[in-house]
């Protein structure tokens, strides 16, 4: 589907409740449906993923010089108080592991050492979060594409699931977010070690993208060719709360 066919059925999209259902049979016959993509608001969460999708395409967060970099980054919430956690954090991290598994060819397991053995990539760029605060840093990691290759996706792949520490908090992206260069497997924020307020010792890093897709304390990753499986099966904790499951800036 062109860009430019896209965009003048999407026009008819603004014009009301029927418009929306066009656009959102448009979307689903060219497979830009989104798992939140049912219901009384599945028509706009169709229309903003695939407007978006073949608008953008592979193109790039802004990138900030270090200059901007914000004094005081917002932690919010709270970090995991239970004892499994604390051990590992006391002991500096040294027995946490990254599970990598589902539609892959070798099933992996990596600590943080073994995360900053991949070639790093380091970004500055602004997070910004739904509740309206925001600040940008500097963040190092290894980018999720090649934690991907490393472990060798299957064909039909179409999502990456990660998963907290925190049970409560988990999120996807589809396999083009999750292979686009800035999209990292972080473990590193503004020269140093990922604070724990942030979500040391790992954490996903979505640019792209608000800020609760860049779910903290990851410790799985796994690959699916549907989220039906998890959870009511929208795709993320986030959308099960009523926020949309893809919401790019």
């Amino acid at each position: 589907m062109t860009r430019r066919k896209l965009v003048s059925s999407g026009v008819a999209a603004f014009s009301g409740v029927a418009g929306l259902t066009v656009a959102g049979r448009l979307a689903k016959q060219y497979g830009l449906v989104p798992p939140d993509g049912g219901g009384i608001y599945g028509p706009g969460h169709r229309l903003t993923y695939g407007v978006q999708k073949l608008l953008t395409g592979n193109a790039l967060a802004r990138e900030f010089p270090r200059s901007a970099i914000s004094d005081r980054p917002f932690a919010n919430g709270r970090p995991p108080k239970d004892e499994n956690y604390l051990r590992m954090k006391e002991a500096g991290f040294v027995d946490w592991r990254l599970k990598v598994d589902g539609m892959v060819e070798r099933p992996s397991s990596f600590s943080v050492a073994e995360l900053k053995s991949f070639v790093p990539r380091t970004q500055i760029t602004h997070l910004a979060c739904e509740e309206g605060w925001s600040f940008i840093a500097e963040w190092m990691g290894v980018p999720l594409s090649a934690v991907l290759e490393r472990v060798g996706v299957r064909r039909g792949a179409k999502y990456v699931m990660y998963f907290s520490i925190q049970p409560e908090w988990w999120d996807s992206v589809d396999i083009d977010e999750a292979v686009h260069p800035q999209t990292l497997v972080t473990y590193g924020m503004n020269g140093g070690e990922l604070p724990v307020g942030h979500g040391g010792p790992v954490r996903m890093r979505v640019p792209r993208q608000l800020g609760y897709k860049s779910v903290k304390f990851v410790n799985r990753l796994t690959v699916t060719d549907s989220v039906k499986g998890f959870g009511k099966g929208m795709g993320s904790v986030a959308a099960e709360y009523g926020y949309s499951w893809y919401n790019g800036i």
